[in-house]
């Protein structure tokens, strides 16, 4: 079995916490040049834009910056910043609950999204981490939608990653969520859900369809009131979706969700209201390098529940405990 090159180490530093773009060059081709290579491989950017990156020295390879008249040098790797898009700020705090020299865990709000995905890039949880704690090689062990809140666990080291994301590979990690949505009498719970959840590229909505089971969630009522309910949900596997769609295969969808049951339009980048109530509590397992019991609590809670008038009213997007 042929093994994988080593990636070289970035001569460019992280920049807001995002790591630069690496390109290696391939074997052979019957490009003359670095930028008719760059013009062909990268059709989405501009001739016009990778020109002035060339001119500015902004692409970097092991020797230096590359110059506009750069040969094409087969295998040879190459570094630069993407232009990253606009952002709008995610208004709220993210949270460290605990850091030593293997972990960070977070308590992440609503809208952050975990790691750099689309058009979410410098506002994530792992680029304001890295950028903000100084821990570059900052990895994610897991990863919490961005729509919900809760307990999120990074990396320190790059060599301690595959210990800590085999935990939630191998089902070691015991995780517990909660939820605000309607209270139906006529549902008897405590109860097990077992259902295929199928979810297809590019398809926002996953889907249950009638094949063996694939995901597994426990679903409790903590405490009721006005017609809504405030669920204990642990899932059992770790499915796109699974606790959401779980919920609303019941009947009960989570209150603030914009795909289940139905997909609405989506949501200006700065419309923060209603978010999705749904939290990740607790996360408990034995640490693979140390031997220690861990066991980590959110402090935010839910704002359908503990302000339902303001949630309802827009008035704010999610509450946290002091």
């Amino acid at each position: 079995m042929r093994r994988k090159s080593r990636r070289p180490a970035s001569p460019l530093p992280q920049r807001n916490g995002v790591d630069p773009v690496h390109l290696r060059l391939p074997a052979e081709g019957p490009w003359p040049t670095v930028r008719s290579y760059l013009v062909e491989r990268l059709p989405t950017v501009a001739a016009e834009r990778i020109d002035a990156a060339l001119r500015g020295r902004e692409i970097v390879a092991e020797h230096g910056p590359v110059g506009p008249d750069e040969p094409f040098r087969p295998g040879a790797n190459l570094w630069f910043y993407r232009d990253l898009p606009d952002e709008v700020r995610v208004p709220f705090e993210l949270d460290v609950l605990y850091r030593d020299e293997h972990l960070v865990v977070v308590d992440k709000p609503h809208f952050l999204a975990t790691t750099p995905r689309g058009r979410h890039v410098v506002e994530t949880a792992l680029s304001r981490l890295r950028h903000s704690l100084d821990l570059p090689g900052l990895s994610p062990a897991h990863r919490l939608d961005r729509l919900t809140a809760g307990l999120a666990m990074f990396v320190v080291r790059p060599q301690d990653r595959g210990a800590y994301q085999t935990l939630f590979r191998d089902r070691l990690v015991r995780k517990e969520y909660q939820a605000v949505a309607p209270y139906d009498p006529a549902l008897s719970l405590p109860r097990t859900v077992r259902s295929h959840i199928l979810k297809e590229r590019g398809v926002i909505a996953a889907r249950e369809i009638d094949a063996p089971p694939n995901s597994e969630s426990r679903i409790d009522l903590v405490e009721r009131r006005d017609g809504l309910g405030r669920y204990r949900l642990r899932p059992l596997s770790g499915r796109t979706h699974q606790l959401r769609l779980h919920m609303c295969g019941l009947g009960v969808p989570i209150l603030g969700d914009p795909v289940y049951p139905v997909v609405l339009p989506e949501a200006a980048p700065d419309d923060f209201r209603r978010p999705l109530q749904l939290l990740a509590t607790v996360v408990e397992f034995t640490d693979p390098l140390t031997g220690r019991a861990r066991r980590f609590e959110s402090r935010r809670t839910l704002a359908a529940w503990t302000d339902p008038e303001g949630w309802a009213g827009e008035a704010r997007p999610y509450e946290a405990e002091p």
